[in-house]
């Protein structure tokens, strides 16, 4: 079987060394795995390292002709010449700030799956990170992808930032484990919850995490203390989408934008160089036509909050 999760390493005889120009990733923007991935690219200034290509957000057949064959998924497009797409129920959708695959003109994120494997129990995700050289996959697993960004091209574009620092490590995987168990998957437990019992517990669950989140934040600038780390991309990414879809879709009762230090927080995230660049409020709003998320077809809006507002999280030290 292929692995879909291999590592780039700063090491000449590695499988995978680094190199420049080498590798390229394939996102979609409303996904938040995948601005996990781009985040970690920008603020390692790796944007003339890695290439990246932003297929369109909304969820298309990717075997339009096959009627048996009824997947969904994420599909590529040139604006200049296909300016716009057909959604699921005809619609004329935009294809604004998407690029077309510059290495094998695929059609579809699953043609470069089955390019590699034909595993049926393969999900046709992004983040997919590609191998030029020896033409194929290196990675599907954004938390991968964050920590290899971080230390494998260190020797070749050194930076100034560390988001897996040694000394921070025990802690910033707690805090990992306790983000995903207690905010992140909790999101979906309640808006997938079989009963109304269970939603409320899920619900409760889910405000407990955040009313922590927002305690640690009003005592620290970043979740794992004064320093950015992978863990403030991994809260960042799930935050930022909370009021402007989560919160709509799932009906959730309180916004993030009612806890000052964590509505700060995220400005001052959002104002990093290289961040705003990864929140696409209009693929956002693409992304909810026809997802399994949006079930009663809510139309999205443009944010109440302005997050390049100024924050007043530069009282931490």
């Amino acid at each position: 079987m292929t692995s879909l999760a291999n590592f780039i390493q700063n090491k000449p005889d590695a499988e995978f060394p680094a190199e420049k120009g080498r590798y390229h990733l394939y996102v979609a923007l409303p996904c938040p795995y995948a601005c996990r991935a781009i985040m970690a690219i920008n603020l390692k200034g790796l944007q003339d390292f890695i290439d990246v290509t932003v297929t369109h957000p909304t969820m298309l057949r990717t075997r339009p002709d096959d009627e048996n064959d009824t997947h969904k998924g994420w599909a590529f497009f040139d604006p200049k010449t296909t300016p716009f797409a057909t959604g699921p129920n005809g619609e004329q959708l935009s294809t604004e700030g998407c690029t077309p695959d510059p290495i094998h003109g695929a059609k579809y994120v699953r043609d470069l799956y089955e390019r590699v494997t034909k595993d049926p129990k393969v999900r046709f995700s992004v983040p997919l990170l590609w191998d030029k050289k020896k033409d194929t996959i290196v990675s599907t697993e954004s938390a991968d992808m964050v920590r290899m960004f971080n230390e494998a091209f260190e020797d070749l574009n050194p930076s100034n930032i560390d988001l897996y620092p040694a000394d921070k490590r025990k802690e910033i995987d707690e805090l990992n484990d306790w983000l995903n168990d207690s905010v992140f998957s909790v999101i979906f437990k309640a808006a997938f919850a079989p009963n109304d019992e269970a939603r409320e517990a899920a619900i409760k669950d889910l405000y407990a995490g955040l009313d922590r989140v927002e305690d640690i934040l009003s005592k620290k600038r970043y979740i794992a203390g004064n320093t950015f780390t992978e863990t403030d991309i991994r809260l960042f990414v799930v935050l930022i989408r909370f009021d402007f879809s989560f919160a709509k879709f799932f009906k959730f009762p309180k916004l993030i934008e009612e806890y000052p230090n964590t509505l700060n927080y995220l400005r001052d995230v959002y104002q990093l160089p290289g961040i705003k660049e990864t929140v696409d409020w209009e693929h956002l709003k693409l992304n909810a036509v026809g997802s399994q998320f949006n079930r009663d077809n809510v139309v999205l809006e443009n944010p109440t909050v302005d997050y390049s507002a100024p924050h007043d999280r530069a009282r931490f030290q």
